[in-house]
């Protein structure tokens, strides 16, 4: 099936629900069953509880602890930290889950890409969890630790908790981490490719495709997590194709741009392409289905957490008191600061790429106007500005123009940010009405796995909402495109000054 036809099927289903006879039956046979989708993310854990037709019934969330750094370059999880906010989240949910129990049919689990765990042969962590910012996560195995018996990853590890099976998601088996043939979905058999992981085949859990059953909720679980013993657990992709599929259909010309930890676009794919320049080939969580995703942002949205905590306790507090989050307290003061932001200009190296390891963050432009809302605005520009440059970049390679853009994640839901995005691209930004992303997107693939629909394009076309959009603005595209014609050049002036100081301060 080509990438398009995806995007065709899923418009064919909307527009035949509600007059076939068999979707009538199969709507009330479905009425009053519940689908678990499970977020675990970089900055938090999120289980949502959701109806057949895609509609928040209940959700919890829980914070992840500060990652724990011993070292320069390692970054891991600290204790049990992913397994604990699931259950933690999980518990908070089901807590408020008005309904019966026995009407969950099914947990859609997905969690953070390019993590690397180390199990026991009883599934427990042999050491910490390795951090996507870890800079093992992408090096060949070593093999200390004879208590070590599996090498996987985070969703791997995840699936073996809830159900004590060792398997894993093929689509979170990301090239350049793992020992995979991206065109089979399964473990390589090339010798070369192996020799270079070092991980021995015995160590590598089973592969499974989105949407397939990984296993079923455990008593031990269960009792963790307050989820009904039994019930299936369906294995999913990499979070960021998650996301996409929770998101609706995307058409050839639109990308969806994920704010999170760790921000990327992503246009659909027509075909396995190993070879591009200013993107990489990605796993759908359509089996055997791809994603082009541009290069993105290291610590994007992790940044204005950043800022917002370096405004400190006096700034919490305020916006406590207004009753709003700090978010759209300092939002507020964003909104009365002109496109552009009166010359402040942001450059997003919070976390340097392995490549250019000297790089780091930069603010330059201040002079007496500048107000912590100038400030905030800047950054949201930058990641728009830096977005822009980068999906650009991916859709000259591609040769394709895109109508619009879907923003999806957390920052979504600021209208400065979406305005700023439609600015930026000169064209549409739209998002989803109602919660969407990777926890729904976990619950259409244990929609299609429990059988509640017969495939991906019915259950995208059910249970994903429709999208509020925000058109340019053409003066403000105006500001944002000169402003670009700096912007994307700073690099090349600021790199020698921070190669220069790299030595001293790194």
């Amino acid at each position: 099936m080509a990438a398009t036809s995806f995007a065709r099927l899923v418009e064919q289903a909307k527009a035949g629900r509600g007059r076939n006879e068999s979707i009538r039956e199969s709507e009330h046979r479905m009425a009053g069953k519940y689908i678990i989708g499970v977020d675990g993310g970089s900055q938090s854990s999120k289980v949502v509880v959701f109806d057949f037709e895609g509609n928040v019934v209940c959700e919890g969330r829980q914070v992840l602890r500060p990652m724990s750094r011993p070292r320069h370059g390692i970054v891991e999880h600290p204790d049990d930290d992913l397994w604990d906010s699931i259950t933690a989240a999980s518990r908070q949910a089901m807590a408020g889950f008005p309904g019966d129990p026995g009407d969950i049919v099914g947990v859609g689990l997905c969690t953070i890409r390019c993590e690397r765990t180390f199990l026991k042969r009883d599934g427990s962590l042999s050491s910490p969890v390795m951090s996507w910012m870890d800079v093992r996560a992408y090096q060949p195995y070593v093999h200390d630790d004879p208590e070590t018996a599996y090498v996987t990853t985070s969703s791997g590890y995840i699936t073996q908790r809830f159900t004590g099976r060792f398997r894993d998601t093929a689509a979170n088996n990301i090239e350049g981490q793992w020992p995979i043939d991206t065109d089979t979905w399964q473990w390589s058999d090339d010798p070369a490719v192996l020799e270079h992981w070092n991980i021995p085949r015995e160590m590598l859990v089973t592969l499974q495709m989105p949407g397939d059953v990984a296993g079923y909720v455990t008593h031990e679980a269960a009792a963790a997590c307050g989820i009904p013993e039994g019930i299936p657990v369906v294995a999913t992709a990499n979070d960021k194709a998650v996301e996409a599929l929770g998101s609706g259909s995307l058409g050839q010309t639109t990308a969806l741009i994920s704010l999170g930890t760790y921000i990327a676009a992503m246009v659909h794919g027509r075909e396995n392409r190993k070879t591009p320049v200013e993107f990489w080939t990605n796993f759908a969580c359509v089996p055997h289905k791809y994603l082009y995703e541009s290069h993105g942002i290291r610590r994007g949205m992790w940044t204005i957490s950043w800022f917002l905590d370096l405004l400190g306790e006096e700034f919490a507090q305020a916006a406590a008191t207004a009753g709003i989050s700090r978010e759209l307290y300092l939002e507020r003061e964003a909104q009365r600061v002109a496109p552009g932001s009166d010359g402040l200009m942001t450059v997003l190296d919070w976390l340097a790429p392995e490549d250019k390891p000297f790089r780091k963050g930069v603010m330059l432009g201040f002079d007496a106007r500048h107000t912590r809302g100038h400030v905030y605005r800047s950054i949201l520009e930058a990641i728009a500005l830096t977005m822009k440059n980068r999906v650009d970049a991916m859709c000259r390679e591609l040769g394709i123009r895109l109508d619009d853009i879907v923003i999806s994640g957390g920052g979504a839901g600021s209208d400065l940010f979406m305005r700023i995005f439609a600015d930026v691209f000169a064209i549409p930004a739209s998002r989803s009405v109602g919660s969407g992303g990777a926890s729904l997107g976990g619950a259409i693939c244990a929609a299609v796995a429990t059988g509640l629909y017969p495939d991906f394009a019915t259950a995208v076309a059910a249970m994903t909402k429709d999208r509020e959009s925000f058109a340019p603005d053409p003066t403000n595209a105006d500001v944002y495109r000169a402003t670009n014609e700096t912007y994307r050049t700073i690099r090349d002036a600021t790199d020698e000054v921070l190669k220069r100081s790299y030595p001293i301060f790194h």
